[in-house]
């Protein structure tokens, strides 16, 4: 009894090898979904950002999975932690946050973010109004 050939035993691996590639690639990219939800959040632009620092988000889940928004930023300016605000796939809601930093300037235009548990940042750029 012989062994496999040296040559069918490297086109074995390749072939397993290529297999294993395909399937990570398209994993990644794509191409058979996911593994599990996703949150994806939309700031709308009816949002607003008032001279006192205070900020009204309106917010839609247009993923799969709830998120969990916890933080409101004003880029430069400052930040707030907030009550936690859960928005369930499809949710609408608004967000509040008051006193999230000084020194706004009626007319100028500041970039918003809120952050999620989940690592997510999401960002809208709004003018500030005055209060």
């Amino acid at each position: 009894m012989s062994g496999i050939e040296p040559i069918i035993a490297v086109v074995i691996l390749v072939a397993v090898t290529l297999v294993i590639a395909i399937g990570v690639i398209g994993w990644l990219m794509g191409w058979w979904g996911t593994l599990g939800t996703v949150e994806s959040l939309q700031l709308m632009p009816d949002s607003k950002l008032y001279d006192n620092g205070n900020v009204t988000l309106h917010v839609i889940n247009k993923g799969s999975a709830a998120a969990v928004v916890y933080k409101v930023e004003i880029v430069g300016l400052g930040s707030k932690t907030i009550e936690e605000t859960t928005l369930t796939p499809g949710a609408d809601t608004t967000i509040q946050a008051q006193s999230v930093a000084s020194g706004i300037v009626a007319g100028a235009s500041y970039t918003i973010k809120i952050y999620t548990k989940a690592g997510n940042t999401y960002q809208i750029t709004l003018v500030a109004e005055k209060s």
